[in-house]
């Protein structure tokens, strides 16, 4: 009986992978607008796509969550060759998150603060079922997310690895941690 039960939790196991490395969440439409956009560091095309957003006026505001304590916006204004006018006016560092968690902790204090009532989300396909779920239990629930996942291929074992982080933390959040 047990061999049954662990059977069955590894084909479901198996089955959710699938799922989770098949069908990997897409970028959103051009023409959606949000208050703001937010963007988590750590991968290719993130903050490119973020920037494009503001720059398309598809959101008036952005925050880079994540960001080392030693980068300055010039830095990054000349890293992303972009006017440093756009940086001073319409764009926020933060330097509180070390990981998706704390990601969307500061995402959350920093919408609520703004008095936001939507946001779009930025980060890549493999990360954003993860980052989603962690911003949506951080977010004041009056305030949308819109997803917009930044397109990768992403290895197998990245899949593999963030399969096994969401479904932790997805046991975790019914645990209520």
């Amino acid at each position: 009986m047990i061999l049954r039960i662990l059977s069955f939790l590894l084909l479901l196991w198996i089955i959710g992978f699938a799922w989770f490395a098949i069908d990997l969440p897409q970028a959103a439409s051009d023409s959606a607008v949000t208050d703001s956009v937010v963007v988590l560091t750590g991968g290719a095309g993130r903050i490119d796509r973020a920037l494009e957003i503001l720059e398309a006026d598809k959101a008036e505001r952005l925050l880079i969550s994540g960001v080392d304590r030693d980068v300055k916006p010039p830095e990054l204004a000349a890293e992303y060759e972009r006017p440093d006018e756009l940086f001073a006016c319409c764009i926020d560092l933060g330097f509180q998150a070390v990981d998706t968690r704390s990601n969307a902790l500061e995402i959350a204090r920093w919408a609520a603060r703004r008095e936001e009532k939507s946001v779009r989300l930025v980060t890549s396909d493999w990360h954003m079922r993860r980052a989603r779920l962690e911003l949506e239990r951080a977010m004041p629930l009056e305030i949308s997310i819109l997803s917009d996942a930044v397109q990768t291929k992403p290895s197998l074992g990245t899949l593999f690895k963030e399969y096994n982080k969401y479904l932790m933390r997805r046991l975790a959040a019914l645990a209520g941690v």
